[in-house]
Order: structure tokens, then C-alpha cells, then sequence
């Protein structure tokens, strides 16, 4: 049967449609119109909002694990806790994000990610909404030891386009992003083999000049992981890797959202140089998120939470932070509406990415929502058009 969504406003997210009327069939949208444009079709399985926001669901391009587990050991029981957990805070589709480990890990880790998103594909809705992996964040080893943050530096590599094969191949071509340091030995000729797959390819635990950076995204590179972290300062004589992914429209920057990672002030900053189109909120979550504090796995090693913060020897380890908590500090910190923010968590992502049918409401579309309060409270997640 046909299902009728209504709501106060819809947000698809570049258009806002004021008293949207939005149809869905097996698992897609099927129209979506204003109730003064079109009578709700009879028949239709009227679900009504209220006075609450239909928004894309959230897409978290950069994320390890949550709920206590970490995608790395990628076992069924493990991936439904963090789908659970991430759906409740109104993702809808992610990137499971790898940590540098040894490369025989790394293969095994990739094969198992390749196999959950393939059987997302075709899963049966259950009673809770599960966010679906759509592909995968490749984040190590190709890293530079100056900026290599928590990654464990011994098990770093040069980047080649042999071993990038190897990791693809174990990926079953699932690799959407892959996070490189441009200065590294290889790293041109491997930036290159990885867009000539359709990898959107990110620049991130960089040491990178300026120079270095602009070959990189000539070779193909179009991305920043999590901008500012982990990445050669900006300096005003020495702009740097941060120079040119300020500047650039051509590069997409994450950014981690949660007031520890960046000050609320650089997040203004980013949005402010790159514009709505051009930020992508992540939460580079890890499994001790939605956790009480405590001692958590990152791949090869362990990390602990405390009040929220992840740190391992020191050093940030990811974060606790969650989509929605992302999308309500970017309206904050950088006085931007729902809407702007929205871009951010939805169609931004998924561009990057090089998604079509998610990210975006519209006909065709995936009909993956977040219900939202005017001020970005997650009432409902739904995906796959379940309600």
C-alpha cells in the first residue's frame, strides 16, 4: 500500500516545501508535492507529522563504531548495535570507517564490511530503524607519522597503487572514500589509480604545504578528513594543506562538530569559507559512544572515555558525538538555520560520496527520513520508507 506523509515543513534539503505531502511505494519516494497542489491520494496510509520537519535522514560519511562496538571487527551482532544506535539519532546511511591496522587485518576487516553492506541491500526492515551501510571510509594506513594522531605510527605504510588494489579488491569495489597525506612517497600515482575508481579521495593526517596540496587535488583528490584535526596548522605565510581546502570549492571539509574537536568558533569559520554547499558534518564516532565512561576498542588498541572525551596516550581518539548533536551545534556555533545545517548532515555528504539516490528528497529517491523539531530534536527515523 501506498503511505502519505505530512508534516509542517519539508526540507529536501535545498527546497523548503511548506505543507508537504510525500508519497512512498516500495521503499522509494514516489511524489512529493504541497497538500494546496494535490489531494492526499485515497487509499494511502496516512501518517501526519504535525507540526514537526521532514528532513533527508542523516548520512555520517566518517564514523568507527558506537554502542561498544567497532566496525573494524565488522561481526553482525556488533554492526546492528551501532546501526540501532546511529538510527536513533537520525542517520540513515553511513560509511563504516576503518582505523590503521596491519594490513592483513585491514583485508579481513574490508571483505566482512563488503559482505554487511551487500546483505543491507537486500534486509528485511525489523521493528527498529537500522541505519544501512552504503560503503566504506578507508582511513589508514596511507598516513604521515607527523600527524598520525591515535593511528599506532609503526603500522603507518607508503601509499602504493599495488597495495590500494589489494584493499580495493578485498573491498568488492565498496571504498567510497579513502583518506590519504598527499606528501607521502607514492602518494600522487595512488590519489590518482583511487579517482580513476570513483573514490572520492580526502586529504587528512597531513603535514602537507601548500603546494603538495594543489597537486593533490590536480591528481584528483576532492575531500578534507576532519578539517583542522590532525593537519599542518594555517599559518599566513605558510597557508599549508588548510590554505587550499579553505579556498578551493572543489574540495568538500568535514568537520567533527562537538565543541572538543574544533572551537565553535573555527566551525563558524569553515562555514562561513566554504559555504552551505561546501561542509560536511561527521561525527567520527567510536565504539564508546552512547557509553558509560570507560576503557574502548579503536581497531589495534584501546582508548577511554571520560566525560564524554575519547583520548588515548593524550591525544583525541575520535569522539562520542552523534548526528543529530552535530546539526544543532553547527546551527549554534555557527549561527546558521536548520536548514543550512541540514545541507550538511544530508545532501553534502552524499555528493561527496558519489551518491544519487540518497541525501535528497525527491522522486526516486531512497524514501529515508528524519522527523525533526523545528529546533533538531530526532522525533523519528525511518528508512526504507518503514514507519
Amino acid at each position: 500500500p501506498m503511505i502519505g506523509l505530512t508534516a509542517q515543513t519539508l526540507y529536501t534539503p535545498t527546497e523548503d516545501i511548506p505543507d508537504p505531502i510525500v508519497l512512498i511505494e516500495d521503499g522509494r519516494i514516489a511524489e512529493i508535492a504541497s497538500r494546496a497542489s494535490r489531494p492526499m491520494p485515497s487509499g494511502a496510509r496516512v501518517v501526519d507529522f504535525g507540526s514537526d520537519v521532514l528532513a533527508p535522514g542523516f548520512m555520517d560519511v566518517h564514523i568507527h563504531g558506537g554502542a561498544g562496538h567497532d566496525v573494524m571487527q565488522a561481526s553482525a551482532e556488533g554492526m546492528a548495535a551501532i546501526e540501532s544506535q546511529i538510527a536513533a539519532h537520525g542517520v540513515t546511511s553511513y560509511l563504516p570507517t576503518t582505523v590503521t591496522a596491519p594490513v592483513e587485518e585491514t583485508l579481513r576487516a574490508l571483505e566482512a564490511l563488503a559482505g554487511e553492506i551487500e546483505s543491507a541491500e537486500t534486509r528485511v526492515p525489523g521493528n527498529t530503524a537500522r541505519a544501512v551501510p552504503r560503503g566504506i571510509h578507508l582511513e589508514g594506513p596511507f598516513l604521515s607519522h607527523a600527524k598520525c594522531g591515535v593511528h599506532p605510527p609503526e603500522l603507518l605504510l607508503e601509499p602504493t597503487v599495488a597495495l590500494f588494489d589489494r584493499f580495493w579488491e578485498a573491498s568488492r569495489g565498496h571504498i567510497r572514500i579513502m583518506t590519504i597525506a598527499p606528501e607521502l612517497e607514492g602518494a600522487m600515482e595512488t590519489i590518482a589509480a583511487a579517482t580513476k575508481r570513483g573514490v572520492c579521495v580526502s586529504l587528512g593526517h597531513t603535514n602537507a604545504d601548500l603546494a603538495t596540496s594543489r597537486s593533490a587535488v590536480s591528481a584528483g583528490a576532492r575531500h578534507a578528513t576532519h578539517t583542522f584535526n590532525a593537519m599542518r596548522a594555517l599559518d599566513h605565510r605558510e597557508p599549508g594543506i588548510l590554505g587550499e581546502v579553505l579556498t578551493n570549492a572543489d574540495i568538500s571539509a568535514e568537520i567533527i562538530c562537538d565543541g572538543i574537536h574544533i572551537d565553535p568558533l573555527i566551525v563558524k569559520l569553515v562555514m562561513q569559507t566554504k559555504g552551505p554547499d561546501g561542509v560536511v558534518l561527521i561525527t567520527d564516532a567510536t565504539s564508546g559512544t552512547g557509553m558509560p565512561d570507560g576503557r574502548y576498542r579503536l581497531g589495534h588498541f584501546e582508548f577511554d572515555v571520560k566525560d564524554g572525551k575519547a583520548v588515548s596516550s593524550g591525544k583525541l581518539a575520535g569522539s562520542t558525538l552523534t548526528m543529530d548533536r552535530a546539526v544543532r551545534n553547527t546551527m549554534r556555533f555557527a549561527g546558521v538555520s536548520l536548514q543550512t545545517a541540514l545541507l550538511a548532515a544530508t545532501a553534502n555528504p552524499a555528493k561527496a560520496a558519489k551518491f544519487q539516490d540518497i541525501g535528497v528528497l525527491r522522486a526516486g529517491a531512497r524514501a529515508d527520513f528524519v522527523v525533526l523539531s523545528s529546533s533538531g530534536e530526532v522525533k523519528r527515523t525511518i528508512v526504507g520508507g518503514q514507519i
